[in-house]
């Protein structure tokens, strides 16, 4: 079945409906409840949105265009890129849609691409462009024949997807039910105490400002609490990295560069310093999470929202706007579960050491994930203590090969030689220029080095590229599985009243009524350990997770 967005709305498949926005909805709503089709569409962001907004919830889809990112990799994902690469066409010079003119015209009669009008499909096989762009659609016909033509995109992707293996066919469908999610976390939006959110940003950028002035002001009496320790210095500007970096030499804190990492081991040698990093974490919310912010995007329901997407491009992440993917930490104090409700929050354990377990196929290594923490027993099989287990695990999946990771990366490619080498392969293609796939099928593709790159830089660009692609594949596995166990718990809570309405790296944030919570905790361990089941095909990796039911997101453990 498929829902289309056009000048019309279609309903392709058995159904052949082709109406008004209001008429689709209602349809849908009905075949939804009874049925719980697969949905498909070309994008789920823009043509479920109206769907979702409506209050229908969709259990599943194919989104065509998450579909094309898994295949061919990247961001773009338009109709006529999708449907080119499901067909095996060429994608370099797509057509483009006519200026109107005489020479428009006349190119595409010579070149015999008018075939069937009636059709969205050219005669030399790509798409209309005046369809892609919805111009075409202007009859029911054409509207159905527009929905039909996206079947049959899905149905290709699912047969190219098939042939990379039947993991790639589960990945096209949890990263559909991601797309879906991501329009209900907008919609939804995550909850916060504003009393406790203007509070906290009183407390970083001062009383709310009457006006440009009063701005101006906090701002200088923020200053002050830094260079009060610098005298001589009160005209510094500290949002300016290299009077900042002359401040810290003025008292003996001689730094290359002035990031916060850099900065910490300095905290007991000077007053500044500490000051300095204080300052920067109250300068961060008076800036970017001040009141301009939090009128713009926490709504009347108290709710911060904002735009989420289900692939980043690269490795597949999840992203979102407006804050809700980089809070300060001090702010989790103000998401908090709204009356009557509290939040089920999870976090997966050491995903990725026990991601490279499972994409690996590293049987030594698998039985390590039986563990809760996994580095005691890999530290065991080393000889070393936990700490140096886990700066070799890590330094393994990030590329660092020199110091004390290095010598600890000797020991982990004799303990665990097949892991080591599925890292080493991967390495060995970025090196390359070669794409890579993720255990779940999602291409990544690699770059060369830049042709007016100076030649003593180029050795670096090539083990960064190296190094990318060995970290690329472990990232974009851990995405999988983690959308994976999301769509997983959206679909076994919903009975239960609860929504997700966060989604961070490896934590999930639910929103779920107070009877409940029990229930919808037992139910998000529960996906987790369905979801790695199906991903990885057995349990022979262990996969953890730390739940905890509490009323505000500072409550968690760090």
């Amino acid at each position: 079945m498929a829902a289309m967005a056009g000048e019309g709305v279609g309903l392709a498949g058995s159904v052949g409906l082709a109406g008004s926005s209001d008429e689709i909805v209602r349809e849908v709503a009905r075949m939804e409840t009874r049925r719980h089709p697969r949905w498909v569409f070309w994008s789920a962001e823009s043509d479920a949105n109206p769907l979702v907004t409506n209050g229908i919830h969709l259990d599943r889809c194919w989104d065509i265009a998450e579909a094309h990112r898994i295949l061919a990799g990247g961001r773009r994902a338009d109709p006529a890129l999708a449907w080119a690469t499901a067909c095996r066409l060429v994608t370099s010079d797509l057509p483009r849609a006519a200026g109107g003119d005489l020479f428009d015209f006349a190119a595409e009669h010579d070149h015999g691409n008018r075939g069937d009008p009636e059709s969205p499909v050219r005669s030399d096989g790509y798409l209309r462009p005046e369809a892609v762009t919805g111009t075409w659609q202007n009859a029911p016909a054409r509207v159905l024949a527009w929905a039909n033509t996206a079947v049959d995109t899905a149905k290709r992707q699912i047969a190219a997807l098939s042939e990379l293996s039947p993991r790639a066919v589960s990945t096209g469908q949890s990263e559909s039910a991601a797309a879906l999610l991501c329009i209900e976390l907008a919609a939804t939006g995550l909850p916060v105490d504003r009393p406790t959110i203007e509070a906290l940003i009183e407390d970083s950028a001062g009383p709310r400002p009457d006006n440009e002035a009063h701005t101006g002001e906090t701002r200088r009496v923020r200053d002050v609490e830094v260079l009060r320790h610098a005298p001589g210095r009160e005209s510094t500007d500290l949002r300016n990295p290299v009077q900042v970096k002359e401040l810290l030499a003025s008292v003996g804190v001689v730094v290359p560069d002035t990031r916060a990492w850099r900065l910490e081991p300095f905290r007991d040698t000077h007053p500044l310093v500490q000051a300095l990093l204080t300052w920067r974490k109250a300068e961060r919310i008076a800036t970017t999470y001040g009141y301009h912010w939090l009128d713009t995007n926490i709504g009347p329901d108290d709710r911060l929202r904002g735009a989420w997407t289900a692939c980043d491009g690269a490795a597949g992440r999840m992203t979102a706007q407006n804050g809700l993917h980089n809070l300060p930490t001090p702010m989790r104090a103000a998401i908090a579960a709204h009356p009557g409700y509290v939040f089920i929050r999870s976090d997966l354990g050491q995903i990725e050491p026990r991601v490279l377990a499972a994409v690996s196929g590293d049987l030594d290594f698998a039985r390590a994930t039986q563990a809760d923490d996994l580095y005691a027993p890999v530290g065991t099989a080393l000889g070393v203590e936990r700490p140096v287990a886990k700066i070799a695990v890590l330094a393994a999946m990030y590329g660092q090969t020199s110091g004390a990771a290095g010598e600890a990366l000797k020991d982990l490619e004799r303990a665990y030689p097949t892991a080591m080498a599925y890292l080493q392969q991967a390495y060995e293609s970025g090196v390359a220029s070669r794409a890579v796939r993720t255990f779940g099928g999602r291409r990544i593709p690699m770059w060369g080095n830049p042709v007016e790159a100076p030649a003593g830089s180029v050795p670096s660009m090539i083990a960064g590229r190296g190094r990318f692609a060995r970290n690329a594949v472990i990232q974009g596995a851990a995405a999988e599985l983690f959308k994976a166990w999301a769509a997983t718990v959206r679909l076994t809570t919903r009975h239960l009243g609860a929504r997700i309405v966060l989604c961070l790296h490896d934590e999930l944030l639910v929103h779920v009524p107070l009877e409940a919570a029990d229930d919808a905790a037992a139910a998000v361990d529960a996906a987790l350990t369905a979801s790695a089941r199906r991903w990885t095909g057995s349990s022979t990796v262990r996969f953890v997770s730390d739940t905890s039911v509490i009323a505000r997101w500072s409550d968690a453990k760090a």
